[in-house]
């Protein structure tokens, strides 16, 4: 008996230390948010006006707090796009070496898909190689949607005094607010290396499958590599992303590469600053497809007066193997709060 005491006795003051400790916690939801007002102009080879219009391209709102110290939640979604629901999830940091999260957020492929596209891009949007291959604009062969974010559950951390830092997680694989509707899960990992301050060398596994319908099905497979060298005024990334996608009765390779280059320079006593931006895109979606490999040139001019608000102002050169050429002027005017 008396030892059920004392056990019971060291239960609750067990319990009356972890509800202490939780007490000190702020569990109050922040609310967070960005949006991306834009206006595009599209000419043909011989700069022929083709179309221009203003719009929102992306209007974000997000929720996040913590029920304990290492126990934290999130919500986001768009009222721009299509669905809703960008992100959802649950994440508990064990240590610095490892963390799991559960829920819908993106998944760890590419450096630049990790971005946030209005402050963390260095042009007005990511480079065509990131939206078609990783999933964003690839329809006419694969029709899913924003496979940049997916539903699953993921493992990450940093290792051996943060010279390595991975993230590996099993995904439904059909993109945001889709159920699996295949027997295959899909498995994504990556590792980034810092062997010195301001360089990450990285690598990233995509294998699963897709199903549309009994058209648009099969693998879904991908692999990149890269590098990054970046400080508080100058930034040098580039990866190359190799694909294949089953389509039809048949497996479609890809790949992509991109290379961007900005250094940013402080003016009004250092109060403002403004990067000029180059960027070279390569895709190739099919390759069997003869001359099918469109370049994509962007000179930008990123302008940040203050934290919350920047100005980006690009234009942009297309030019395919075929002879197809095209001109574009974007400005994007994204804040936040």
């Amino acid at each position: 008996m008396k030892k059920f005491r004392f056990t019971l006795l060291a239960l609750m003051l067990t319990i009356s230390v972890l509800s202490s400790a939780q007490d000190n916690v702020d569990r109050t939801p922040k609310i967070s948010g960005f949006a991306q007002f834009r206006f595009d102009a599209n000419f043909d080879k011989d700069f022929n006006n083709q179309s221009n219009s203003f719009r929102f391209h992306r209007v974000s709102l997000s929720l996040n707090g913590n029920f304990t110290k290492n126990l934290s939640w999130a919500v986001g979604g768009d009222f721009v796009r299509t669905p809703m629901l960008v992100n959802a999830f649950v994440k508990y940091d064990v240590c610095d070496a490892f963390a799991i999260q559960a829920g819908q957020f993106k998944t760890p492929f590419t450096i630049e898909n990790d971005l946030n596209p209005a402050f963390g891009c260095e042009i007005f949007d990511y480079g065509m190689a990131i939206k078609q291959l990783v999933g964003y604009e690839f329809s006419y062969i694969c029709p899913l949607g924003a496979l940049g974010s997916d539903i699953g559950v993921m493992a990450s951390g940093k290792l051996f005094n943060n010279f390595v830092e991975y993230k590996a997680g099993v995904f439904n694989g059909n993109g945001i607010n889709n159920i699996d509707n295949n027997d295959n899960k899909a498995v994504v990992g990556r590792i980034d290396l810092h062997p010195i301050k301001g360089i990450t060398v990285t690598g990233a596994i995509r294998i699963g499958d897709y199903f549309c319908d009994t058209i648009n099905k099969g693998e879904f497979n991908r692999w990149t590599v890269g590098v990054q060298y970046k400080n508080d005024r100058l930034v040098i990334r580039s990866e190359y992303i190799g694909a294949e996608t089953g389509h039809i009765d048949r497996t479609v390779q890809s790949n992509g590469f991109y290379a961007v280059a900005g250094y940013r320079f402080n003016i009004c006593k250092g109060k403002q600053k403004i990067m000029p931006v180059l960027r070279y895109d390569r895709i190739d979606t099919d390759t069997s497809i003869e001359k099918g490999v469109a370049n994509y040139f962007t000179a930008s001019i990123y302008y940040l007066p203050i934290n919350q608000l920047n100005f980006k102002l690009n234009y942009l050169f297309e030019s395919w193997e075929n002879g197809k050429e095209g001109h574009a002027i974007v400005a994007i005017l994204n804040f936040r709060f």
